[in-house]
């Protein structure tokens, strides 16, 4: 009999018995990663993609209830592409750029992400994350079927983990067994059961407000953009309200409910109907689908790699969910680890490379936990001074742009610049621009009849805008040489006031180094510090 605990809605990978569980001994896997929700499954199929055989245990079969997670930036889709499952993440998505601010009754400001043509992705998309886990389960069958060595097993609950030998036992239905594995990724979510069995800390802010999540299903007409208030005029929605569409005629909606609450009864359906109905006003027919209340929380790991035990995801770093942190910074934990971990397994770099990994993520985890708390204090005033100066930005706001930067309803996601850190080669291309360089996510632009992102691929690559370089034979980049004059947004992108330049990309698209001019040694030296070893 199947234990009922093991239960879910959505049935992606139904328990079967592995060979594992009749094994005379502890099979060994090279990785094994625990939790299957979208850290662990981009992480499983970009190894797997590499040829790198990785088993991802999790504890149910299947996307859970609710929405949670929903706004998928940029970014993320690129990673998405690059793995195969973007175009459903877009096609079924609600595709936005465009959010308005509202204090009281009235429009401050709006603001739209993406102003500019020549872009594959949209700035943002909203979709819940039990479409993202399904794509990428989709996914990870087709690639399964050419070759790669992935295994997702369900209802296989870690309930032990020796780390002297690297033990895992594991719960399944018809009992337990237990595995073995060259490499442990812990991506089992903030209450991470492995960070427990280990006994590490978790430290960081815990806010005292509390906010009620409502998703309603219902047809209005609402346009696809984010609207967020500031002392909102509907009754019950507290200091501050958030309003935006999912697919399937689903909305998003969020209120501050303030820090001292009984959570049951804020919970209870004439309650949450309430305050849906003063936001909506009367007569508007909707469905509650999912109803949640959380707390804003910003902390993180001390070390995200312990040994042979590296954490991803929330189970390392968690922050508040306004401006959609969680999970994109989880998916590019999972872009920056999985390269990395497949030199290494391949022979390609030295386990240091791994640190590598806890170094660039830490960073970029302070960074959104600062923007994070900043967002929060600017959200939730913790006294009557701050309420005023609050209150007075969003007034000069609506009238003075300078003010607007000021305005902070959850600054949304951007993909971390690594700057300064120690994967990062030189940059040496005076007259280009900020945003490509060394460090910083490598910008897409149309080149021929697709993407440059799309030539780039998940390997280092070497791209001569406007200029030749020497043979690179036997470094392991691809070189990619490009006209500009046929691709004017990738001139402005990459070489800005340049005449000409040089850039090497990373596996994960993370620009490494770039030259004015370029020769062999200083490519080889770049390629070196990039896998982490001396040249």
């Amino acid at each position: 009999m199947l234990d009922a605990r093991y239960e879910t809605p959505l049935k992606l990978y139904p328990y079967t018995r592995s060979a594992d569980q009749d094994a005379d001994r502890p099979a060994r896997h090279p990785v094994v990663i625990v939790g299957g929700g979208p850290v662990g499954l981009v992480l499983a199929l970009d190894l797997g993609l590499r040829g790198v055989p990785a088993l991802v245990l999790d504890d149910h079969d299947g996307v859970g209830i609710g929405s949670r997670a929903i706004c998928f930036a940029k970014r993320t889709l690129e990673i998405a592409h690059r793995l195969g499952c973007a175009a459903e993440m877009v096609e079924k998505g609600v595709v936005w750029n465009v959010g308005k601010v509202f204090h009281g009754e009235r429009q401050i400001y709006e603001f739209n992400l993406q102003p500019e043509e020549g872009h594959r992705h949209p700035a943002f998309i909203n979709l819940q994350q039990y479409y993202f886990e399904r794509f990428l389960v989709n996914r990870i069958r087709q690639a399964q079927k050419t070759g790669a060595p992935i295994d997702i097993r369900g209802r296989n609950r870690v309930t032990a983990f020796a780390q002297d030998n690297t033990t895992l036992t594991v719960e399944t239905p018809e009992g337990p067994y237990t595995l073995q594995a060259d490499w442990v990724i812990a991506c089992d979510g903030a209450r991470s059961p492995l960070r427990q069995m280990l006994g590490l800390g978790f430290e960081g802010r815990v806010f005292e407000d509390n906010f009620l999540i409502a998703d309603v299903r219902m047809a209005a007409e609402f346009p696809t953009e984010r609207w967020f208030w500031f002392e909102p005029p509907f009754e019950g929605a507290g200091q501050s309200a958030l309003l935006h569409k999912q697919p399937d005629d689903v909305w998003r909606i969020d209120f501050q409910l303030g820090w001292d609450i009984d959570r049951g009864a804020e919970l209870a359906e004439h309650k949450v109907r309430a305050r849906v109905d003063a936001m909506l006003g009367p007569g508007v027919d909707y469905e509650l689908e999912w109803t949640s209340i959380y707390t804003f929380q910003c902390r993180r790991m001390d070390r995200f790699r312990h040994g042979n035990v590296l954490f991803a995801g929330d189970a390392a770093h968690q922050v508040s969910p306004f401006g959609a942190r969680g999970a994109n910074s989880g998916v590019q934990d999972a872009d920056n680890l999985g390269w990395k971990l497949a030199a290494v397994l391949n022979g390609e770099a030295s386990t240091s490379l791994l640190d590598s990994y806890e170094v660039e993520r830490m960073y970029a985890a302070d960074e959104n936990i600062l923007n994070s708390t900043r967002a929060t204090d600017f959200l939730t005033p913790k006294s009557e001074m701050s309420h005023i100066f609050r209150n007075a930005v969003l007034e000069l706001a609506r009238d003075h742009p300078f003010a607007r930067p000021l305005v902070n309803s959850g600054r949304l996601s951007v993909p971390t610049v690594y700057d300064d850190l120690p994967l990062n080669g030189p940059d040496d291309l005076p007259g280009a621009p900020d945003a490509s360089r060394v460090g910083a996510a490598c910008p897409d632009a149309p080149l021929g009849n697709g993407f440059l992102l799309d030539q780039i691929g998940g390997q280092c690559a070497l791209i001569a805008l406007d200029t030749d370089v020497p043979a690179m034979d036997g470094l392991g980049v691809t070189v990619l040489r490009v006209d500009t004059v046929t691709a004017p947004l990738l001139r402005d992108r990459l070489l800005g006031d340049a005449a000409t330049g040089v850039y090497l990309v990373r596996p994960d698209q993370h620009i490494a180094a770039r030259w004015s001019s370029v020769d062999r040694a200083a490519v080889a030296q770049a390629l070196a510090t990039v896998m982490g070893r001396a040249a």
